[in-house]
């Protein structure tokens, strides 16, 4: 199914380039890294259980900056209508073979094109941690935009258990550990109350914690 969900009428801005190209290059990698989906990851997969809960039924669900897939397809499997958008194409190509039964979408999650308060929720699978930090507020304003009320929205990143934001070398490109109050304040800002977090230690082959909040758009 090919309807576009994002607007793509414009050039992408320098660093949203710089990190569709980054993830282009090393898409086969990174879905193969990722191709056991959540599995071993008991907490994570309890959130996404919450948020397919708390999310109104049979509206849509965005997960944007969906990379190859996997995301939305456990999404799909806990009863969501969910599409998936990302800015890479590779990625695209790589969710489209592995889901086929899913819509996914090239584009950028600030700009999805549709109805304003028409979503029941968004995923942002660690997909804000790449922006520069003073751009974040706006992204989650466009979530807000496009979520109903009384929707959800799941936020996934790296912790910082200092402030002030932190970057890291990430394997891909340049990425951002956020203090969870921070992001917590942010989204407050944004149009959302926060109804739970989750915050674990790293795995063996994991180097930060792990945070995510579930929130709901007032």
């Amino acid at each position: 199914m090919s309807r576009r969900v994002t607007d793509t009428s414009s050039p992408l801005r320098s660093h949203l380039r710089t990190t569709a190209d980054a993830y282009d290059s090393v898409a086969v990698q990174y879905a193969d890294f990722v191709r056991d989906g959540l599995d071993g990851f008991p907490l994570d997969r309890a959130m996404f259980a919450a948020f397919a809960e708390y999310t109104p039924s049979g509206a849509p669900v965005a997960d944007v900056g969906c990379g190859p897939g996997y995301v939305a397809a456990h999404l799909h499997t806990l009863g969501l209508s969910v599409f998936g958008v990302d800015l890479s194409p590779s990625m695209i190509a790589i969710a489209r073979e592995r889901y086929p039964h899913l819509r996914f979408e090239v584009g950028s999650m600030d700009a999805l094109a549709v109805p304003d308060g028409s979503l029941g929720g968004v995923v942002s699978e660690y997909s804000l941690i790449h922006l520069p930090p003073h751009e974040v507020p706006s992204y989650l304003a466009a979530f807000r935009r496009t979520v109903m009320r009384g929707g959800t929205l799941m936020l996934a990143f790296f912790e910082s258990e200092q402030d002030p934001v932190t970057p890291f070398d990430h394997k891909v490109v340049t990425a951002y550990r956020w203090p969870v109050d921070e992001i917590a304040t942010l989204a407050a800002e944004a149009g959302f109350d926060e109804i739970g977090r989750m915050l674990r230690e790293p795995h063996d082959d994991e180097r930060f914690r792990r945070a995510r909040l579930l929130l709901r758009a007032r």
